[in-house]
């Protein structure tokens, strides 16, 4: 029977040699663990890909079962203004670690969530407090990440987990559970994680709960994703010249399976680079499909939005054929 837990939880890596899909960053961390000598880190890279869990394991392996003593996480997300650096960072780091630990830790997750005042005073901290405690920062935009508090870190870049580490670790959870994976679920897992292991965890879990046997069908339904083909005859009905059965494909996306419109769009992307159409073609399509997914992104109507992008597939489709 399935345990009633969060699997994500449940096999959250424990110590760095758990963690897959990341061997460059988990070899250079662990001559840090070897020597004691941890400089302040900096973990970038999309969601799921590792960068928290490479930060506690690392914590872990430093203090051992006492970890939770010298170590304090931040969500930056939830709380960053100036004052949380001010107050709630400065204290901790200006405490001496405690027990035989040579400095404290703290990890700031979403670090590129901070203001820019609150990022230029933790830069000042960070130096301020080198001999008593370490930063671990990550983010998903390094970009946003002043370049002074760049300059103090080691920067690390993750990158999205590979569809064999992906694969290995999906088979290794679904016979921990006795959950049937079946080719053509873990083919569907794959594509909706995109390289997010914590994505594709979930994905399994959600599916096993709908039943044993994890198939196709079942991981599409939970998790809310088009299946690739849907998303291609769209894109080739529309490009044909066929605008209401494009429009009425694209109202059982929207309607019967209640994708919201960025997702469409994030799939019609993703199905767009692998069709064979011309380039010059694509290229003008990629084009409208990243001006379609700024205004769904600032607000604009989405129905409206993606009808005007199957439209210009419409138009763009006709003068292709005339040519």
């Amino acid at each position: 029977m399935l345990k009633e837990e969060i699997w994500i939880e449940k096999y959250r890596p424990k110590k760095l040699d758990d963690i897959v899909g990341q061997d460059d960053v988990i070899k250079r961390l662990k001559s840090y663990i070897r020597t004691r000598n941890l400089p302040h880190l900096l973990f970038s890279g999309p969601p799921g890909v590792g960068k928290t869990a490479s930060a506690i394991c690392v914590v872990r392996e430093l203090f051992g079962e006492t970890w939770r003593n010298n170590f304090t996480e931040l969500n930056a997300s939830d709380e960053r203004g100036i004052d949380v650096v001010r107050n709630k960072i400065k204290n901790f780091a200006r405490i001496s670690p405690l027990g035989d630990a040579e400095f404290k830790i703290i990890f700031l997750d979403e670090a590129d969530a901070l203001t820019p005042d609150a990022q230029s005073a933790l830069r000042r901290t960070m130096e301020k407090y080198t001999s008593t405690c370490r930063f671990i920062l990550s983010c998903n935009y390094s970009s946003k990440i002043i370049e002074p508090i760049q300059s103090r870190c080691a920067v690390y870049r993750f990158r999205p987990i590979s569809t064999e580490a992906v694969e290995e670790r999906l088979a290794y959870i679904a016979k921990e559970e006795g959950a049937n994976l079946t080719d053509d679920g873990m083919e569907a897992i794959k594509y909706v994680a995109a390289g997010d292991m914590r994505r594709a965890i979930n994905a399994l879990q959600a599916a096993a709960m709908m039943g044993k046997t994890v198939d196709m069908d079942a991981i599409y339904r939970s998790t809310a994703t088009a299946r690739p083909e849907e998303v291609k005859e769209l894109v080739k009905f529309s490009l044909g010249g066929d605008f209401m059965k494009s429009r009425a494909m694209l109202d059982k996306l929207l309607i019967e399976q209640g994708l919201s419109g960025e997702d469409i769009i994030g799939q019609i992307y993703r199905g767009m680079l692998d069709m064979t159409i011309p380039d010059r073609l694509k290229v003008n399509l990629i084009d409208r499909i990243g001006e379609i997914d700024f205004r769904i992104a600032e607000g604009a109507n989405e129905r409206i939005q993606l009808e005007a992008l199957i439209a210009h597939f419409v138009l763009c489709g006709s003068d292709q054929n005339e040519s």
